[in-house]
């Protein structure tokens, strides 16, 4: 009997990905991925485009620490029908921007029929700074990130299942390159930092919207940059993400019918520059890894190939032809029978 496909699709956050590094961009990538398999994993910034996304029946929303915690084989994902989606809101975020993404919350409930609720205030502002790494990669800090944690304990107590956070960021931030399709997203490092100290601590499924003022003086953008300028808020794509990501459960809980492990992956797409994550590295240990494959064309600031860590895998020009493997993969038909024999 044919068992479920399940395919892992990874665009590390922050490293200037030319596909997954914007906005959304990578979206279309995951929805011709999903139509191929059964069940498709993949992470926030692979589906989130601030105020636009597409609903996917199966796919998984994890978050990157949950995702790597995933694939060492600690937790299972647990498929949801519904999360309850609490909110905290940063209290550095100025009482105007703050109302437009209480309406947010509204419209959410109203239109798309999401459990929202509760939403707090973190008692002193987050306190979030951007920085870059000397390889080019997005870094960032948080000044209170005890104000985070009690915040989201407090709406965890009060029945929350999965919480959006929307932080306030500097408002000098250098985007003119990212604007025009190019150089990194100065905000993936810090996000990366907020959702995964939720996601250490709590064990909870978290995703996060960052808050700015919009542009007063709208300009062409780079169309992988267009996402981010049709409104002020990211939190739409974020909410709609997390009312269905799965919940974590920790291995050696009793399972229950559905559970995904990390030994049910079949395949595992990334760029083909960015095969040292720790998600990767550890499929890559297991008795039986999955099949890698690495997509050259879309380069990041890293440097790091599967070759140069011994890591068997499938080298692809595009994720077109990357989709084309997995199509492959998923019937058992040899690659090498695909080729024309010289």
């Amino acid at each position: 009997m044919d068992r479920p496909y399940t395919a892992l699709l990874l665009v590390p956050t922050g490293i200037g990905a030319r596909v997954g590094g914007f906005a959304g961009d990578a979206l279309p990538v995951a929805r011709a991925l999903a139509a191929t398999v059964d069940c498709l994993v993949t992470h926030p910034n692979v589906l989130n485009g601030a105020t636009l996304f597409w609903p996917l029946k199966n796919v998984l929303y994890v978050e990157g620490y949950g995702l790597d915690r995933f694939c060492a084989g600690e937790w299972h994902l647990r498929p949801v029908r519904q999360n309850r989606v609490g909110v905290i809101l940063d209290a550095g975020i100025p009482e105007d921007l703050r109302q437009r993404h209480l309406q947010v919350l509204q419209a959410a409930q109203a239109t798309l029929g999401l459990d929202i609720g509760p939403w707090r205030l973190t008692p002193r502002p987050l306190g979030v700074s951007v920085s870059f790494s000397p390889a080019g990669a997005s870094q960032g800090s948080l000044a209170q990130p005890d104000a985070l944690l009690e915040t989201a304990q407090e709406l965890v107590r009060l029945g929350a299942e999965a919480l959006a956070v929307v932080a306030r960021f500097p408002d000098d931030l250098d985007f003119s390159q990212y604007e025009q399709g190019q150089g990194v997203d100065p905000l993936a490092g810090a996000e990366a930092i907020l959702s995964h100290l939720v996601v250490r601590e709590l064990g909870i499924p978290c995703a996060h919207a960052p808050a700015f003022y919009p542009d007063p003086d709208p300009k062409p953008v780079h169309p992988r940059a267009a996402a981010e300028e049709v409104g002020f808020t990211f939190l739409p794509s974020v909410l709609a993400g997390l009312s269905y990501a799965p919940q974590f459960v920790k291995r050696g809980d009793p399972p229950q019918p559905g559970d995904l492990t990390a030994e049910q992956v079949d395949s595992v797409i990334a760029p083909a520059t960015a095969f040292g994550g720790p998600g990767l590295l550890y499929l890559a240990r297991r008795p039986r890894p999955p099949l890698f494959i690495a997509v050259e064309e879309n380069a990041t600031v890293m440097q790091v190939h599967p070759r140069q860590l011994g890591i068997p895998h499938v080298a692809v020009s595009s994720y077109l032809e990357a989709i084309g493997v997995v199509v492959a993969h998923r019937a058992g038909v040899a690659l090498s029978s695909l080729r024309l024999q010289v």
